[in-house]
Parts: C-alpha cells; sequence; structure tokens
C-alpha cells in the first residue's frame, strides 16, 4: 500500500524523464556513432578486434587495418567472393596493405554460422569501412555459397592477389 505523500514524486519522476525523453529524441533513430550492424558489431568485438583493433585500424607487426579494402572488395562479385573465403577459411602468407607487409596467420571463423559472419563483413564493409550506398550488404548466402569447400588459408591469400591492384 503507497501513501499519497509518495504517488506525486513518482508521478512527477515519471512526468520529468518522459519529457527528457522527447528533448533528447527518444524512440527515434538510433545515434550517430551506433553501428548500422550491431550483431556484425558484437561479432567483429569478440572475435577480431583483438588483432585487428576495435576500430579496424590494425595493430603494428600483428594485423593489417580492414578499413578500405573490404568496402572495395563488397563492390565486386570476386571481392565479396574473397571476404566469405577468408572469414571462412583464414588467411595465411605475407600480404602489402598500404605499403606494409604482413605475414599474417589469420584463423579462420568457420564456426560461426553464416548469418553471423554476413553480419561481422557488413559491419566491417559498412560501419568501419564506410562502403558507399550503392554496395548491398553481404547476405548469409553468399557465406553460405563458400562454405564447405577444400580451400586454406594459403588459397584465400593466392585468390587475393587477383583482386589488389
Amino acid at each position: 500500500m503507497t501513501s499519497r505523500r509518495h504517488e506525486r514524486p513518482l508521478a512527477i519522476a515519471a512526468a520529468t524523464a518522459g519529457a527528457i525523453a522527447l528533448t533528447l529524441g527518444a524512440g527515434t533513430a538510433a545515434p550517430a556513432d551506433a553501428p548500422a550492424f550491431p550483431q556484425g558489431s558484437t561479432s567483429f568485438q569478440s572475435n577480431c578486434a583483438m588483432c585487428h583493433g576495435t576500430a579496424g585500424a590494425g595493430v603494428p607487426g600483428l594485423a593489417p587495418p580492414i578499413t578500405s579494402y573490404p568496402a572495395r572488395y563488397a563492390a565486386s562479385a570476386e571481392g565479396r567472393r574473397q571476404l566469405a573465403l577468408t572469414l571462412l577459411y583464414g588467411l595465411f602468407g605475407d600480404i602489402v596493405i598500404d605499403d606494409k607487409h604482413y605475414d599474417l596467420r589469420m584463423p579462420d571463423f568457420a564456426r560461426l554460422d553464416d548469418a553471423t559472419l554476413a553480419a561481422t563483413l557488413n559491419f566491417v564493409v559498412f560501419d568501419l569501412g564506410h562502403a558507399p550506398a550503392s554496395v548491398k550488404p553481404l547476405e548469409a548466402a553468399e557465406i553460405g555459397a563458400e562454405r564447405g569447400k577444400s580451400v586454406d588459408g594459403a588459397a584465400v591469400r593466392e585468390h587475393r592477389k587477383g583482386l589488389v591492384p
């Protein structure tokens, strides 16, 4: 049983909270810094950030930045295939990005389902790489089409050579 003297402060607090929410735009679009692909962000932070950094800028001597190439790859069919292959099978050996060599041994992430991998790639491509609106998001079916092939990280690196100018 609530006494009347407690009802008024609660009503005022509720009205104040509602006014603040309206002033701040609660119920409208997400803040500008919220990721467009939140599930992908979560997966990226759990699986990729330890090597590529939380913003994808790379870690010198460990892993390259992933803020430009994935966005470019997502604009072509073979590039999209490269993105799927890279997550499914890893990437082994020397690659050059921005005139810096990385001799990496990126692990595969085939243990993750196709939808999670597509969301992760979309986070990298759109949230980190800022791909233009003309690029369509990757779909789970694109990942699934590459799953189960007889490919390893060295073959993924070889495929990549055909995409890099």
